[in-house]
Formats: structure tokens, C-alpha cells, sequence
């Protein structure tokens, strides 16, 4: 008895210590109308999105690592609902969806971690993040005040919190958890639920508060957001943004950094100029917390992008690519911007504001304090540079820019100065040890002439469904029935057509067991109709139609009642002369089968039995492709070439890569031969490039896919290709461009490679961008390419000032903007 008592006691005491501990360590976070607070001190921060589930646990000391080094202080994550919760009260957390330890790796890196729990995230996510189990509850509506949504939104919301809580991860119990958000954009869509909708979001509201998580709650996009919920702004551009209260701090969750990239779409850009331009801006007028959307973006693995029509790949061109490269020069554009601003933390978050009109869009702003003062100087016009004057001294801002001015007298940033090199990435096949010339392949055909052709399932009813009903669980839905013709019967002619209305992606059509043809949607456009000639024959005839999505609808008002498949009508339409006989076969018995034979039997985690050796087909549709592969040397980023296939699934041992679509093309007009012009407002549609091309050939293979030996590698090939020309190959710098003003340092670097070469080296008014630099009006007299080449070849990096001393006078005009670029070629 006493043992027992002892132990108690030591039990309770080591409860004790560590409730003592963790309140010692617990960082205290709160808010005035200026910034957010940690621990009663004003903050500058500066955040960037990095999504767990859309790169590797492997991947996430590497990245966040790069987010800190380049100035970031807070890393910004949605929690994905329907990947943890993928059927009710069947949790996954497992692997890259280790949210835990997501938050821990933020955590040994010493940065804070700010929570979006949503549990709605948009993101360009399959369904917006929301279990598609949800669509088919009774008496269910998404996003509104309905008890059945509200109840599980708060199991879920709750159970995360839960977790979190559990590690002591929120910053009230030590952890790195500065802010949480609960839903996400509904400010976009509010007016389309009514008084719901307000009632709804104040619940939300209030759910959130009772949660107790010791932080403030943050609502992006909502104007009304009730107290206290702090309501934030997204978009390309911030710095008109007011909060809805004055005790509210301005804060910017969603810098969109580039975009997204659609199936047919162009490869968007945002050039690192107007990035810039739109972060100093935003902190020019009062802004403190900024978030980068994204910072990294990753990849959607598996079955994971939305849209619809979303690609596998959601590079959007961050600062750190899609396989976790710094993107030059962006990424260190923006570096230097954050230490410019780090280390005016106190006058922005303290210092008295006076605003001034120099007129023609040029304006300033001055930020005092009894220690000192720091100016911005914003030239908004697109195309003319401004110069001011400003207590006595001369100043040249750029079209299009900000200028940060230590002390109101020394120019520190330029946006439009950029003074970090580019990095050109190139794809480069990267023997294997004893890996043969080419990939050998074997086969398999996926089963459909089995249960699908027959025309029978084992589910019927007498309408034709949403595809949302198979809870999401393939992308792949079999419409069945039969119907008996009679050469009588009115329909009858020698001119008959099927008509589907579809909404699904796309749409593979067989009659009575011959393939007929398919019909996909174009991205934003997903009502079509497919008509086709048919031939029926006198007596029982089966329609099968196949349905595949490629992503479900993430975003839009009421988005979940968007139907998916073929919500109908189904018609035979006979034509005899001049009439037109309709048959409707919509509200006849249809069969269902969800899935393909070759998904339910895991044609894809190593099953060596039934592949075939034979005669490999080609350009054959419903196929199954197998070969072996050894993992390029290195520790570079690996790439899978899929050029040459249709349409399909791409497996490495088993892990889902994602949708592959290589033949579709991407829409042929739009692209600039020129180098974007950053000057003047963003949107998507600005700087794009990749017309004509193919819109994604290129697929991510994780390193902690592959493995020492023989690896694996299935295709599933829904359109039919030819896999002869897939190969992997590794992503590396090929080429760096240097670019610095003058009497600044010009540094280039070849990423663990050294400089073999120098194409070009000028100091002066040099013309043109990376690739296809030109001399200008005036440049250095003496031979800038020797001393580049003495320098840098054979170095891994190599830096060098930018000024006369070094090159030479030049012959350039007063209020010429000299510089130095270099191109350099990587061994």
C-alpha cells in the first residue's frame, strides 16, 4: 500500500513538473491594431505555405530549412479533411499525412507554424478538402447552418485541436502554433446561403472560441467576421486591405506567389519582381503578417487534385519548386526584401506614419521613431520613371517598384532591382549503375469485358446517379442497362445516335460490348453532350457508359450540388425523313460498378503473376504496364518522362504518383516570345509560357519512393500510348545567370556542380534576360568576360563586385542604371 501510494505521488508530481514546464515555456500570442504579439512584443512576420501532404515527410526538414534560410518565420498549412478522415471515423495520419510530425519539424527549426484547419481548404484539392462521405448524408448541406454538417465539421475541427493539444503544440503549452483559422473563403460565397450563412458563420465562431487552443482565430476573405476573429486578406495584392476592426492587425494569409495549372492550361509565372513590389507595398501601408501562397507547392500525389481538371503538378512557381529547388530569382529577391524588413521591425510596428503624394502615382511613406526613420517610395505608374526629390536629395524609382530608404537617405531595396542570379533547370538522363539502354516492359489488359460488358452489377436503381454516391473512392463509375428494339418499334431506323449528357470529366461509351468512342470536358466547361451513330441490334441491345472524373469541384458557391457522371438525359434519337424519335432510357434500371478490375486487384504493389512478355501493344486503351528500373545516382531530385502515353495512374512501388495526361496539349496561343514585362497589375494569364506543348510530361518521383536495387515502376493507360520513350531523369541547375546592380556583389553558384563555362558577361546597360542577354547602349572597357572566366570557371560558386573598379569606367550617360550580368553553363 505504501508502494502504491509512492508511486502515485511521483506520478503526480511529474505531472506537476511538466504542467510547470510547459507553462515556463508557453509563448504568450495576442494582437493590437498594429501586429500580431508574441510574448507582448510587436512582430514582423513573414510566413510561407508548405502543404505536408503534397511532398514527402522526407522532404519536410529540407524544405522548411530553405523557407527559414530565406527569411521565412512561420510556416502556414491547411489540415486536409478528407485525406485524414477519408470514410467516417476511419482516421489516417500516416506517412505525408503526419500532421504531427509536420508540426514538430517546424518546430526543430525554430520557426512558428500557423494552423488553417478550415476544415474547408478550396486549395485547388479534391472536393475542397471535404469528405466526398459527406455529399450522402440525410439531410445534409455543406457550409451552412445545418446541424448534420456543423456536427461533423466539429468532430473533425475538434479531434485535430485534440491532437495538437496532446503534444502540446499551440504556443500557449510552448509550441510553435502562433494562429489557427477556421473556414476558409467564405466570404466569397456568403451571399449565396442567405441568413444561413451569417448564422453560420458566427457558429463557427463561437465553436471555434470554445476549443480553448490559447491563440487567436484567424477568417481570411470575411468581412464580417465576428469578434474575435481577426478576418485577413487574399490575393494578388493586399495593401488596400483594411481589417473590419481597429484592434485587428492587417493581415495577408494568401500572397499568391504564381497559380495554378490546369489540364489544356498555360505554365503561369509571376515574375519575382512584382512579388516583391506587392509585399513592399503591403508593409508600406501598415501591413505586419504576410504569407506566401505558396512557398512551396508541391505536388498532388495520388488522386488528391481538385478542380476539376487540376495537374499532378502544383509547382506555382514558389519560391522553392515543385521538387524542393530554390527557383532563382525569387527565391533570393525575396530573401533579401525579408531581412530589409526584419530589420526594421520596430519603427514599422512602432513608429509614427506620414504619408506623402509626390502626384502622377508616385507617393511615400515615412515610418519615425524617436531613434530613427525609414521611408518607402512607391512609383506605381507601369511604364515611366519617377524621380523625386525628398529633403534636399535626388531619387530614381523605377516603373512599377518601391524603394526602401534606411534613414529616409540611403537606398537599402528596390523591388525592381533584382540583384540574385537565375537558375535555368534542366532535365538530364542519369545512368543508373548496370541500367540497360532502355526500359523493358511487360503487360496486362484490364479486365472490362467481365462484369462491365455484361451489362449487370450488383447495385441498380431506376435513375441514373450522381457519382458522388460511391463516396469517391475511384475515379472510375460503370453506367449499365439493357433495353430491347424491335424493327417495329417507331425508334427503328438506319440513322440512330446515342446522346449522353455528361458532367463527368470524361466519357468512354461501349454498345453491346464494342467500344464506341469517348468525349472528355475542357477545363471550366464540364456540361457536354456526346452524340455518336450507333448501330443497335433487333432485340436486346446494352449501353455501357464508363465515367471518369479528374478531380472533384473545390470552389464556387454550393460547389457539393455540382452534379458528377451522367446525370442525364440518355436518349436513342432515330431519325426517319424529316421526324425525329426520341427514346429515353434515363429512368430505366441502371447496374453500377465502381472501380476497374485492375485497381480493386492491386495490379500496381508488386503482383509479378499474369503479366505478359508478348508483343506489347500500343496505342491500346484500358492497358497495364510494368517494367523494373534502377534509381539514378545521386541525391538530385528524380523526374519521370511520360511523354508518348494518353492518359492514366502512374505507380513507383506502389506509391500513387498521380494523373498522368501527356497528350493533352496545351492551348497554342497566349505565350509571349518576349521576357515578361513585371511592370503594371498581375493575373493569371499574364507571363504565361509552354503553348503548344504538351501541358504536363514531367511527374515527381520522390527519393524516399526509390530504393537501393530494383524498383518498380506501373502504368495503368486509360487512352492508349506508347511507353517505349518513358524514361527518368534528374532535375539539376544547367545554366545560372548572375545580375547585380552596380556596387552591389554579383553571386552565381552551380548547386554542389562547378562553372564549366561563361556564354556572356557584360557591365554596362546590358539588354534582355537570362538566355538571351545583349549589350546595350554602353558598357565596361575592359574584357568583362576574362574576368568572369578567371573567377568562376571550375568553382562551385563564385561572387564579385559590381562596379568600375573591378571592369573599368564605362561610357554610359549619367542616370543610366548599370549592371552586371553574367551567363554561366553547370558541368
Amino acid at each position: 500500500m505504501t508502494s502504491f501510494k509512492f508511486h502515485c505521488l511521483l506520478k503526480l508530481c511529474l505531472v506537476l513538473l511538466l504542467c510547470f514546464f510547459n507553462t515556463i515555456n508557453a509563448t504568450e500570442v495576442s494582437h493590437d491594431g498594429r501586429a500580431i504579439t508574441i510574448d507582448g512584443q510587436r512582430r514582423i512576420i513573414i510566413s510561407g505555405s508548405i502543404h505536408y501532404p503534397r511532398s514527402t515527410a522526407e522532404m519536410w526538414p529540407d524544405l522548411i530549412r530553405k523557407a527559414k534560410e530565406g527569411g521565412v518565420d512561420a510556416i502556414e498549412t491547411y489540415v486536409f479533411w478528407n485525406a485524414h478522415e477519408p470514410l467516417p471515423r476511419k482516421y489516417d495520419f500516416s506517412g505525408n499525412l503526419d500532421l504531427i510530425r509536420f508540426i514538430k519539424t517546424i518546430q526543430s527549426e525554430g520557426l512558428y507554424a500557423v494552423l488553417r484547419i478550415g476544415p474547408y481548404v478550396c486549395a485547388e484539392w479534391n472536393y475542397g478538402g471535404l469528405p466526398v462521405w459527406l455529399h450522402n448524408m440525410p439531410g445534409i448541406e455543406l457550409r451552412t447552418a445545418n446541424t448534420v454538417f456543423m456536427n461533423e465539421m466539429q468532430n473533425f475541427t475538434t479531434k485535430i485541436v485534440n491532437m495538437v493539444k496532446e503534444e502540446n503544440l499551440f504556443a500557449a503549452q510552448g509550441g510553435p502554433i502562433i494562429l489557427a483559422q477556421i473556414e476558409n473563403e467564405y466570404g466569397n460565397v456568403i451571399s449565396s446561403y442567405g441568413a444561413a450563412g451569417k448564422a453560420y458563420i458566427d457558429w463557427c465562431a463561437n465553436m471555434a472560441n470554445s476549443l480553448d487552443i490559447g491563440v487567436p482565430w484567424i477568417m481570411c476573405q470575411q468581412p464580417d467576421a465576428p469578434q474575435p476573429m481577426i478576418n485577413t486578406c487574399n490575393g494578388w495584392y493586399c495593401d488596400n486591405f483594411t481589417p473590419n476592426n481597429p484592434n485587428s492587425p492587417k493581415m495577408w494569409t494568401e500572397n499568391w506567389t504564381g497559380w495554378f495549372k490546369n489540364w489544356g492550361g498555360l505554365d503561369p509565372k509571376r515574375t519575382a519582381e512584382d512579388v516583391a513590389f506587392a509585399v513592399a507595398r503591403f508593409f508600406q501601408s501598415g501591413g505586419t503578417f504576410q504569407n506566401y501562397y505558396m512557398y512551396h507547392g508541391g505536388t498532388n500525389f495520388g488522386r488528391t487534385a481538385g478542380g476539376p481538371y487540376i495537374t499532378t503538378s502544383y509547382d506555382y512557381d514558389a519560391p522553392l519548386d515543385e521538387y524542393g529547388n530554390l527557383n532563382q530569382p525569387k527565391y533570393g529577391h525575396l530573401k533579401e526584401l525579408h531581412d530589409v524588413l526584419h530589420s526594421m521591425e520596430n519603427i514599422l510596428t512602432h513608429g509614427n506614419i506620414t504619408n506623402i503624394n509626390f502626384g502622377n502615382s508616385v507617393s511615400g511613406t515615412i515610418y519615425a521613431t524617436t531613434n530613427g526613420q525609414s521611408c518607402f517610395f512607391v512609383n506605381a505608374n507601369t511604364t515611366t520613371d519617377a524621380d523625386i526629390v525628398y529633403e534636399g536629395n535626388h531619387y530614381n524609382i523605377p516603373a512599377w517598384s518601391v524603394s526602401i530608404l534606411r534613414n529616409c537617405k540611403q537606398e537599402i531595396y528596390n523591388t525592381a532591382k533584382v540583384n540574385t542570379e537565375s537558375w535555368v533547370m534542366k532535365k538530364q538522363c542519369n545512368e543508373a549503375e548496370s541500367e540497360p539502354e532502355a526500359l523493358k516492359w511487360v503487360w496486362r489488359p484490364e479486365l472490362i469485358d467481365d462484369l462491365a460488358l455484361r451489362g449487370t452489377g450488383r447495385v441498380s436503381a431506376k435513375k441514373l446517379i450522381d457519382q458522388k454516391v460511391a463516396n469517391d473512392v475511384s475515379d472510375y463509375l460503370w453506367y449499365m442497362t439493357n433495353f430491347y428494339l424491335t424493327k417495329n418499334d417507331p425508334l427503328w431506323s438506319d440513322d440512330m445516335s446515342l446522346r449522353v449528357n455528361a458532367t463527368g470529366q470524361v466519357l468512354h461509351v461501349y454498345v453491346n460490348g464494342e467500344y464506341l468512342s469517348d468525349q472528355s470536358a475542357t477545363y471550366g466547361v464540364f456540361n457536354y453532350v456526346f452524340e455518336k451513330k450507333i448501330k443497335l441490334n433487333p432485340g436486346p441491345n446494352k449501353i455501357i457508359l464508363l465515367s471518369a472524373t479528374i478531380g472533384l469541384q473545390n470552389y464556387g458557391p454550393k460547389f457539393d450540388l455540382i452534379q458528377t457522371g451522367v446525370p442525364g438525359p440518355v436518349q436513342i434519337i432515330g431519325k426517319k425523313g424529316d421526324e425525329t424519335i426520341i427514346k429515353d432510357l434515363s429512368t430505366k434500371k441502371w447496374y453500377y460498378k465502381v472501380g476497374l478490375d485492375g485497381f480493386d486487384n492491386k495490379f500496381f504493389s508488386g503482383n509479378t503473376s499474369e503479366w505478359r512478355v508478348d508483343d506489347l501493344p500500343i496505342s491500346q486503351r484500358m492497358i497495364w504496364y510494368k517494367t523494373t528500373f534502377k534509381a539514378p545516382l545521386g541525391n538530385e531530385p528524380v523526374s519521370l518522362d511520360l511523354e508518348g502515353l494518353g492518359k492514366g495512374v502512374a505507380w513507383v512501388n506502389g506509391n500513387n504518383i498521380g494523373r498522368y495526361w501527356p497528350s493533352y496539349i496545351a492551348q497554342q496561343t497566349g505565350c509571349s516570345n518576349e521576357a515578361c514585362d513585371y511592370r503594371g497589375p498581375y493575373n493569371n494569364t499574364k507571363c504565361v509560357t509552354n503553348c503548344g506543348k504538351p501541358t504536363q510530361k514531367w511527374y515527381h518521383v520522390p527519393r524516399s519512393f526509390l530504393v537501393n536495387g530494383e524498383n518498380e515502376l506501373v502504368l495503368f493507360e486509360e487512352y492508349g500510348g506508347n511507353p517505349m520513350s518513358v524514361n527518368f531523369q534528374t532535375v539539376r541547375v544547367g545554366r545560372t545567370c548572375g545580375n547585380a546592380y552596380e556596387n552591389k556583389t554579383m553571386e552565381i553558384s552551380c548547386k554542389n556542380r562547378s562553372i564549366s563555362s561563361i556564354r556572356f558577361a557584360s557591365f554596362g546597360d546590358v539588354k534582355g534576360s537570362c538566355g538571351s542577354f545583349r549589350k546595350g547602349s554602353c558598357q565596361a572597357k575592359n574584357d568583362v568576360i576574362s574576368v568572369i572566366q578567371k573567377e568562376c570557371v571550375g568553382k562551385e560558386v563564385c561572387s564579385i563586385e559590381a562596379n568600375e573598379g573591378v571592369f573599368g569606367s564605362t561610357n554610359c550617360d549619367h542616370g543610366i542604371r548599370k549592371r552586371l550580368v553574367v551567363e554561366a553553363v553547370c558541368a
